[in-house]
C-alpha cells in the first residue's frame, strides 16, 4: 500500500512560532513567557477550527524543553527536540475528549501525571475538545488544574469556549485564535503551491482562500482536493467545478439586471446558467450569500473585517452596494434565503428562483406574499 500521499495541511504543519501566521498576539506572548521562564501550568486555547491551536500548543511543548532555547521556539535540533518531534513520544501527551470524555478518563490522566518526564523538563498534556468532557469529568479535572506537579503542564483546546465552566476557565491563561485573512491565506497557500511545484491561476487562489473561511487547514484541504481534480495545473474554471461555487462575477450580474429591473436579462442569465449545468439551488444559495454581503458593505463601517474578501472583490460588492437601498437589500436577502426550504421540494427549481428574482425586481417580499 502507497502512503507517499500527506495531506497538505499535515505535510506544511509550523514547526516554529515563525512559521504561524496570523497569530503573532499568541506566539509572541508564549515565546516570551518561555524566555522568561514564567510559563503557566494551565492555558487554554479557544478559537474556530483549524486556526492552528493544536499546532501552537505542539510548538509549545517543544520549546518549554527544547535545549538550546534563544528565540522561544524549539531549536529542533538538539536531542530533546528530535525525539519530541516523535508521534509518540511520552512527554506530549494529546487526548482527545470527544472520545475521552468520561469521570473515568480524566481519573486515570490524574494517575497519570504523578509520573516525572524522561529526559525532559516538562510533561504537556495537550486536551483537544475539551468542551466534550461531561460534568463529573470537569470536576475531576478541576482538582487536577488546581494542584498540578510543577513539571506538568495543562493545554486546553476548544471551538465552544461558552461551554467550559467558570471554575476552569478561571485557573487557565486564555488565548484566543483568529480567523485568518484571505490575504493571510492567499501568501499561506502561494508559498505551499511553489513548493509543491503546482501552478496556479492568482484567482483560482484567492477563490480557495476565500472558502477557507479563516481556517488554514480548511484551505488546505480544499486545495488538495482542487489539485487531484487539476493535477498541478490549476485554474480558476477548476476550483468553480470542485467547489460547486457560483463565479463572483456571475453574481455581480445577476445582481446588477435585478438592481436595474431588467426581468428580460434575468431571466436570460437563469436560462443560462440552467443550460450550463450549474446547479440552481446552489446558485439560490449564492444569490442569499451574495445579497447578504452586499448588505454588509451598505451597513458597516467595516465590511472587510466582517467579509474576509479579497480587496477586488471587496471593491466591487462595494460598487454594487452603492447603487441600491438598504430596504432592497434586505428583501432580495429574505427572498432567496426563504426560498431554501422550498428548493426540496418543487417541481422545478427554474420556476422557483425566476419568482424570486422577479419578487426582488418588483420590491416584493416573496415570503409575505
Amino acid at each position: 500500500m502507497n502512503n507517499s500521499h500527506l495531506a497538505l495541511y499535515r505535510k506544511y504543519r509550523p514547526k516554529t512560532f515563525e512559521e504561524v501566521v496570523g497569530q503573532e498576539h499568541i506566539t509572541k506572548t508564549l515565546a516570551n513567557q518561555i524566555l522568561a521562564d514564567r510559563v503557566s501550568h494551565a492555558y487554554l486555547f479557544t478559537g474556530s477550527r483549524g486556526t492552528g491551536k493544536t499546532s501552537v500548543a505542539k510548538i509549545f511543548a517543544r520549546a518549554v524543553n527544547c535545549e538550546n532555547n534563544v528565540t522561544g521556539s524549539p531549536c529542533g535540533e538538539c536531542e530533546t527536540c528530535k525525539r519530541l518531534n516523535a508521534e509518540n513520544d511520552v512527554n506530549i501527551v494529546e487526548i482527545d475528549a470527544a472520545s475521552n470524555n468520561r469521570v473515568d478518563d480524566i481519573r486515570e490522566l490524574r494517575e497519570k501525571v504523578k509520573f516525572a518526564p524522561i529526559g525532559a523538563k516538562y510533561k504537556v498534556y495537550i486536551i483537544d475538545e475539551v468542551h466534550m468532557l461531561s460534568d463529573s469529568a470537569f470536576n475531576a479535572l478541576l482538582k487536577t488544574l488546581e494542584e498540578p506537579p510543577k513539571y506538568v503542564i495543562f493545554i486546553l483546546a476548544t471551538t465552544e469556549v461558552h461551554k467550559l465552566p467558570a471554575t476552569i476557565l478561571s485557573r487557565c491563561s486564555r488565548f484566543d485564535f483568529r480567523l485568518l485573512s484571505v490575504n493571510d491565506l492567499s501568501k499561506i497557500l502561494t508559498k505551499v503551491f511553489e513548493q509543491e511545484g503546482i501552478v496556479a491561476e492568482s484567482e483560482a487562489i484567492k477563490i480557495i482562500a476565500s472558502s477557507g473561511e479563516g481556517s488554514v487547514r480548511d484551505m488546505l484541504s480544499i486545495a488538495d482536493s482542487v489539485n487531484a481534480y487539476a493535477n498541478g495545473e490549476i485554474k480558476k474554471d477548476d476550483v468553480l467545478k470542485v467547489l460547486g461555487i457560483t463565479d463572483k462575477k456571475l453574481l455581480i450580474s445577476f445582481f446588477d439586471k435585478i438592481i436595474d429591473k431588467d426581468i428580460g436579462g434575468v431571466l436570460s442569465q437563469i436560462k443560462q446558467i440552467d443550460d450550463s449545468g450549474k446547479n440552481l439551488s446552489v446558485f439560490a444559495k449564492d444569490c442569499a450569500k451574495h445579497a447578504r454581503d452586499l448588505l454588509v458593505c451598505k451597513t458597516c463601517s467595516d465590511p472587510d473585517e466582517i467579509l474576509n474578501l479579497s480587496q477586488d472583490s471587496l471593491k466591487e460588492l462595494l460598487e454594487q452596494s452603492d447603487r441600491v437601498e438598504d430596504k432592497q437589500l434586505i428583501d432580495y436577502m429574505q427572498n432567496f434565503s426563504s426560498c431554501e426550504n422550498e428548493l426540496r421540494y418543487t417541481l422545478s427549481v427554474r420556476l422557483l428562483l425566476e419568482n424570486v428574482a422577479i419578487s426582488c425586481i418588483n420590491g416584493e417580499n416573496a415570503k409575505k406574499n
